[in-house]
């Protein structure tokens, strides 16, 4: 998710709960925790579905007394002691750069057709060649984020197969002053920034509703290559997009919660909003996380509400809405207060609650199903099953996608809660035990989560689809996690089970619990954390990382907590934080601790710079963050921090495990922190151009290609083409290129076929 203050994706920032926040709790801990001995034992396989990519073992492994008669041949696919690559420098270039002896390939940019017969995408001239906005049905979607690859033999899912598959990939929002060559004519003719006051025009508003969503395509090997090309026309090749019919299951689906005038119901939806993060599921589907859905709606604010109703629109950032209409008919014009917010005292805090305008065009005059009335979630009806005031309760879940059933519904599982989703990522699978999710809310004060089944696993649903999804995802238990003081940490259960929450009258049944999570947790006491973004699930030992990319509201503020003795605050570069599930068990209660690495730039004080990073090493807002089948943790960043030194980038670590460093004094706080990394296990491997987010990791099971994502280079608070700051793609090859930016894919392999960071 972007970290730029841009008002079309905007970072949500709504608790206003007194539960604590991490940065108080990192700040009073005063002893260090207890160091928790081996591990899991979990193969790669077991993490990722993915026989024979066995990753090594824990360094507590016993080493064979006796060597071998005769050499052995290293196992390519082992876990490496250290990285030896040599570190990328930091660089603000219109230009990505990736470590010596490797190289990259770019994949399928925005508008690219996944059919014949499309022009091929030109920013110059967007209105002819997708006139009504209608063939971004068919192209590569906007702002390229969370992907995976599936391996694919004889049509079917195969993990171990290498040099053929399919990419599901996330669209996060769009760039409208690329994606509209006219974009101009929608702004105010004496004020560009007052763009928003205008009627949009119905072709660029479908654009966008289209260009949001995945897009699953059909990729080959290069004949000789470990590169990778699109396969036009395949079966496979289809959008998903902001209009795309989907089903709802779990405990919301058929209730009044959902029910719209589309699906009066409440069984099914339309579309998939603000697609961040993904991973894959232990039986073969995609899960792609929804997260900023509030900035898509609007809402006459005339129309009273109840306390409950004003309660749940605040806690999401959704309070204030338009105006009213000026005018009738294709003329209205929509009036839109930049005042969304109520804050602990009461005060509205500035903030657009609808950017996109989508609800705008032809508003009077609407046809094709309330194609763009069903954004505006005014109550104008007499009931909920006749107007869109639900509309809003639809979106914010983890979606299931089954890649390979061209024919099959996104399904929007509900049991895993609604908030601003990053991604969900599964603990490696055991049979006869649930299968378990961890999740984090990406804005400012908001909390990590897991999942729990009720169902155990059967390793015969390995190859499950979205059935499997149906008996693991619509029945099972959240928590939401709350950190001790003392380096411990416990799961709440978010459920009528829990007294606090069967006590407050906000929840009545499950199916509330589920749609308004963030309150839930409020109520259950969880701890408010520095925007948790990814997580993921150590293939070696089983324990969880978290990235929180920053938070830099003041204390005090609401959505974070007041911790004037700790020194990072505000906490601008971020950190990973990571936990260990008692006696290794995912399906457990509790928990410990510690922060693995602080983000930080190299040359700030040691205060500051707690990891101790140098130059080759140094991050600042890590987001995208994932354990390849190896064990090996990449972390991507998505900063406005430090980016007057150097591009957003990816970076290799060989992190260690919970408890295996030392406290560090910083004035007269005890601070529990990871060991230190150095230059053999935490190293800059990629530095995307300028303007740009990395983001989305993926790899082939011969781990000798790997897929990231470069999201809005050359920048994203931009509101004009004249603004942009580089011209990536067109740039890498060409340095005076002018051509308009493009999210695009990207393929990096080694020079000399080998095995990426081998």
């Amino acid at each position: 998710m972007t970290d730029q203050q841009f008002p079309i994706e905007k970072v949500e920032d709504s608790n206003t709960s007194n539960n604590p926040h991490f940065n108080e709790l990192l700040a009073s801990r005063v002893s260090r925790r207890s160091v928790l001995r081996g591990g899991v034992g979990m193969t790669a396989a077991m993490m990722f579905g993915s026989a024979g990519l066995v990753g090594c073992g824990s360094d507590d492994e016993a080493v064979a007394a006796t060597p071998a008669p005769t050499p052995v041949t290293p196992n390519p696919l082992a876990l490496p002691k250290e990285l030896t690559f040599k570190p990328v420098v930091h660089h603000t270039l219109d230009k990505a750069v990736v470590a010596e002896g490797y190289e990259m390939s770019i994949l399928t940019p925005v508008g690219t057709p996944l059919f014949s017969g499309l022009e091929e995408w030109d920013a110059a001239k967007t209105e002819s060649v997708d006139p009504s906005g209608v063939t971004m049905e068919q192209r590569v979607g906007d702002n390229h984020d969370g992907l995976w690859f599936f391996g694919m033999k004889d049509r079917k899912h195969d993990v171990s197969v290498s040099d053929r598959g399919l990419i599901a990939l996330n669209h996060e929002f769009t760039n409208s002053f690329a994606l509209h060559t006219d974009f101009a004519n929608v702004a105010d003719t004496t004020d560009a920034s007052l763009w928003y006051k205008k009627q949009r025009e119905a072709s660029h508003v479908r654009r966008e509703i289209n260009a949001h969503g995945v897009t699953i395509m059909e990729v080959v090997r290069k004949a000789g290559s470990s590169n990778f090309e699109l396969v036009k026309n395949s079966s496979f090749n289809r959008r998903i997009t902001a209009a795309t019919v989907m089903d709802i299951a779990g405990p919301v689906k058929g209730t009044a919660l959902v029910q719209t005038k589309f699906d009066p119901a409440g069984n099914t939806s339309r579309g998939t909003l603000n697609n961040c993060g993904s991973n894959p599921s232990p039986w073969g589907t995609y899960l792609t996380a929804e997260e900023n859905f509030h900035a898509y709606f609007g809402r006459n604010e005339s129309t009273l509400l109840t306390t409950d109703e004003a309660k749940a629109l605040n806690r999401f950032g959704m309070v204030v809405g338009w105006t009213g209409w000026a005018g009738s008919g294709k003329g209205s014009v929509a009036a839109i207060k930049w005042d969304n917010y109520v804050d602990a005292d009461g005060k509205k805090q500035a903030g657009a609650l609808n950017n996109y305008l989508w609800f705008t065009p032809n508003h009077v005059l609407q046809t094709n199903n309330d194609e763009f009335r069903r954004w505006d979630i005014t109550a104008s009806a007499a009931s909920a099953k006749q107007d869109y005031r639900n509309e809003a309760n639809t979106f914010g879940y983890i979606v299931e996608i089954d890649p390979f059933d061209a024919s099959s519904k996104p399904v929007k599982r509900t049991a895993m809660g609604r908030y601003a989703h990053e991604t969900a990522t599964y603990a490696p699978v055991k049979v006869g035990e649930p299968v378990v999710f961890y999740m984090g809310d990406d804005s400012r004060g908001e909390y990590i989560y897991k999942f729990v089944s009720k169902a155990l696993w059967d390793a015969k649903d390995a190859t499950g689809g979205l059935k499997a999804g149906d008996k693991y995802l619509n029945e099972g238990t959240m928590y939401a996690a709350k950190f001790n003081a003392d380096g411990t940490g416990e799961w709440l259960e978010l459920s009528l089970n829990n007294p606090k929450i069967k006590a407050d009258p906000m929840f009545k049944s499950l199916a509330e619990v589920c749609v308004y999570t963030r309150l839930a947790a409020d109520v259950a006491g969880a701890t408010r954390m520095d925007r948790p973004e990814w997580t993921a699930v150590s293939p070696v030992n089983g324990e969880v990382y978290v990235a929180l990319t920053n938070n830099n509201a003041a204390r005090g503020g609401f959505g974070v907590g007041a911790d004037a003795a700790n020194p990072r605050v505000p906490n601008a570069n971020g950190h990973v934080i990571r936990f260990a599930e008692k006696d290794g068990k995912h399906k457990g209660l509790s928990f410990a601790w510690d922060v693995y690495v602080f983000g930080s730039p190299n040359d700030k004080e040691a205060t500051h710079n707690l990891s101790g990073l140098t130059k080759d090493n140094d991050f600042s807002s890590p987001d995208g963050i994932g354990f390849d089948p190896r064990g090996m943790l990449w972390i991507q960043t998505d900063d406005g921090a430090y980016t007057g030194t150097t591009n957003c980038m990816l970076l290799a670590a060989l992190p260690g495990k919970v408890g295996d460093g030392a406290k560090v004094k910083v004035g007269a706080i005890d601070t529990p922190m990871g060991a230190k990394p150095t230059a053999k296990n935490l190293v800059r491997f990629f530095v995307g151009p300028v303007g740009c987010e990395i983001t989305g990791l993926s790899w082939t099971a011969d781990m000798k290609s790997m897929f990231i994502a470069v999201q809005h280079p050359g920048g994203e608070d931009l509101q004009s083409r004249d603004q942009v700051k580089g011209f990536w793609p067109a740039t890498q090859s060409d340095p005076e290129a002018k051509t308009m930016p493009r999210s695009a894919l990207v393929v990096i392999t080694r020079k000399d076929g080998g095995v990426i960071a081998g």
